[in-house]
């Protein structure tokens, strides 16, 4: 099942087995609460209890047939792809920027940028609802989009900028020498090669917001709810299954978004190893 080096001694195969041991032991521990969760959604009872009486789809079939349910992924959707659109934008602009040779005061504006990420969201929550009371934006789809997209830029920033920097400039440089304007050379030359960083930031973004609660719940009415904000919602007023089948939903495309992460990782090492060679 498993292929490892020859070690020379006794402790040294010990080791390695003991490493292995321990690391599916941690995963296990990691991950059990989903393998918790995704079984009881298929529940034909209103029961969180194992054994199950009987397997059904009728809490998908719930979720499917629900109003509450569909305005609030239409409106995570909306507000997820809109944000993303954003957030990708306003960062690969800001990376450009950082990774210009001659910029000054470059880690400050690094960690303004993705300070978003370290201040607990909660504070946030609270700054934006107090930013945005003023103009209206509350109880908006236009207020969550900007908020969400103030979330995800650092994401994009980290990624993109962590690409730029293993970009080799002489392509721009030789798109320039025969006349190519800067526009065309980053569309042309940059763009194309940085794709795999700018769209795992997109990704990374679309999740931060299709995973956000805490600051919908304070710039969202009940026509804004969105999914987590309808889960919440729903774990306060009525616990059930349906919760679990929305869940499960969520926990299967986190899951896709991983994997197609992954998948650009290497095609980002495989595409930086061929600029690398002119």
């Amino acid at each position: 099942m498993f292929s490892f080096p020859a070690y020379v001694t006794i402790w040294g195969r010990l080791g390695r087995w003991a490493h292995v041991i321990l690391s599916l032991a941690v995963l296990v521990f990691l991950i059990s609460p989903i393998l918790v969760v995704m079984p009881l959604s298929f529940n034909s009872q209103p029961y969180f209890t194992y054994p199950m009486p009987g397997i059904s789809l009728r809490w998908y079939q719930d979720f499917l047939d629900s109003p509450e349910w569909m305005l609030a992924l239409k409106n995570t959707l909306i507000v997820g792809v809109v944000s993303t659109l954003l957030a990708t934008t306003l960062g690969i602009m800001a990376s450009l920027g950082l990774t210009h040779p001659r910029l000054k005061g470059r880690a400050l504006i690094t960690g303004i940028l993705v300070s978003p990420m370290i201040v607990p969201l909660i504070i946030t929550a609270v700054g934006v609802y107090f930013a945005f009371s003023p103009f209206g934006l509350v109880n908006s789809l236009t207020g969550l989009i900007l908020a969400h997209a103030a979330l995800g830029v650092p994401f994009v920033v980290v990624t993109v900028t962590a690409t730029l920097a293993g970009f080799n400039e002489t392509l721009s440089r030789a798109g320039r020498s025969l006349g190519a304007s800067p526009l065309r050379v980053f569309l042309q030359v940059k763009l194309p090669i940085i794709a795999p960083g700018v769209i795992s930031g997109a990704l990374f973004a679309f999740a931060t917001s299709f995973d956000e609660i805490v600051v919908a719940l304070f710039l969202t009415g009940t026509e804004q709810r969105t999914v987590p904000r309808q889960m919440w919602a729903g774990i306060r007023e009525q616990l059930s299954p349906t919760i679990l089948a929305v869940a499960s939903v969520l926990v299967v495309i986190s899951t896709l978004l991983l994997i197609t992460l992954e998948l650009l990782r290497r095609r980002t090492e495989r595409l930086r190893g061929t600029a690398n060679q002119f």
